[in-house]
This record gives C-alpha cells, structure tokens and sequence, in this order.
C-alpha cells in the first residue's frame, strides 16, 4: 500500500521547486494534495503536472489572511489534515554591512512567519497523530558570508520545531525538519558558476542534490514510517555538514 494512502496533505510553497517536487511525492503516495503558490499560473501549472486530483490554492504565506483560508479550503473539503509541509522561503544575499531592516523582515516574514502562520491555522484540524514537515536548510548552522539572515530564518525553523514537539506531544504531532544542502533548483539556477562550484567542492558526494531526493526524506517523515521521529532534523545534503 501507497505510504500516504487516505491521508490529507497540504504544502506551503507547494508549487516549484522542491515544494512541487514534495508535492507530487506525496500524490503518488496516495496522498490527497493541496499546494499553495502566489502565483496563479504557477500554482495551475504544479496542480496540472501533478494530477491524481491535487488543488492548488493562490496564497501569500506571510499574510495571515491567505493562509487561514488555504487552510479553511481543505477544511471545507476534507474537515482535517494529516500532512503539512512548510516550504516557502526566500534566499536573498547580503553582506553584514549592506543589511537593511527590509531585508531582515522580509526574510523572516517569509521563511519563519509562513510556519508560524500554517502551524496556528492548521493545529485545529489536524488530526491526533498528524506530522509536520519544515522545509529548513543545512545552512542553519553554517557561517556562509552574505548569508547571515537567511540562515538564521533556517536556524529559527530548527528551534521551532523542537519547541513545537513539546508543545504537542501530547496529541502525538510530530514536528520535523528537512534540511536541503544545495539542490537544483530555480533558487541555485542564480548563482554564479563560481559559487556553484565552490558549494559542489564542499559536498562529499561530489554534486548538487536533485528536489526528488529532498521530496523522499520529506515523504518518510510525514509517513507512519517515522512514527517515532519527532523535533529532529534530517540533512538532505551529500554529507556536506556531516564529514
């Protein structure tokens, strides 16, 4: 049997990238998918590629008012979630010395507010039992230049999930984090060919992750399969922060 056959997943940041690459493992899983995006097209196009009857649903996952009524969708629909991933964030480089409060804020808004924001709304329909997936980063304990804030917004996702577990231990939720090295996405497309080939220097196994392999660690967290998995982290990242 499917691993997530009968279950009711929502991703935050569900609709490129390795939210869309979760989002269609979690379909073929048997998984009911809805995915959120800000952008109309994008989010059709993901609910489109990923088929098996997933919904896209247009919103912001920094501002309160669409996430509660992302949230109020599949609530309509289905009355419960089992699955909720967090995957919306922003990666924007600046030096200690360039950094503005906008910068700061917009970083934090998007990255730590959205699971905030998705945990508050969903925590009345999500079931005993359920499990919570934060799309963190390896960079969280990394002292990268010109990535101070943004790795801190990834620092900020691993405390909360520790916290989070704690305080819902009693009804069996499980918070974890997956935590990406770099992977190939439109995010990294960005960079300079240099960069890139510094980072690929650092990774033991020698090469860039794909979003299918960060989806499959992302998958058995949700899963019963990790049933007694809770408050950790779980690097995606060819051993890159390991060895």
């Amino acid at each position: 049997m499917a691993r997530m056959t009968n279950k009711i997943a929502l991703v935050v940041g569900g609709a490129k990238g390795i939210g869309l690459a979760i989002s269609e493992r979690l379909a073929a899983e048997g998984a009911a998918v809805f995915l959120t995006g800000r952008h109309a097209e994008e989010v059709e196009r993901a609910a489109e590629k990923i088929g098996r009857g997933a919904r896209g649903i247009v919103a912001d996952a920094s501002v309160p008012r669409d996430v509660s009524e992302a949230i109020a969708t599949v609530r309509d629909e289905h009355g419960r979630i089992d699955a909720l991933v967090v995957n919306a964030g922003i990666s924007e480089p600046a030096f200690l010395i360039d950094e503005t409060p906008e910068h700061f804020e917009r970083h934090f808004l998007v990255n730590v507010r959205s699971s905030l924001l998705a945990l508050q709304a969903a925590i009345g329909i999500m079931r005993d039992g359920s499990s919570v997936a934060l799309v963190g980063s390896a960079a969280d304990t990394a002292g990268v230049p010109s990535y101070g804030t943004y790795s801190a917004t990834k620092a900020a996702l691993r405390s909360y999930a520790r916290t989070w577990t704690a305080e819902l231990a009693p009804r069996g939720i499980r918070v974890n984090v997956v935590s990406p090295g770099p992977t190939d996405t439109a995010m990294l497309a960005t960079t300079p060919d240099e960069v890139r080939a510094a980072l690929v220097a650092r990774i033991p196994l020698g090469r860039i992750g794909r979003p299918e392999e960060v989806a499959a660690a992302a998958l058995f967290l949700l899963s019963d399969e990790a049933s007694f998995i809770a408050g950790a982290e779980l690097c995606v990242d060819g051993g890159m922060r390991q060895v």
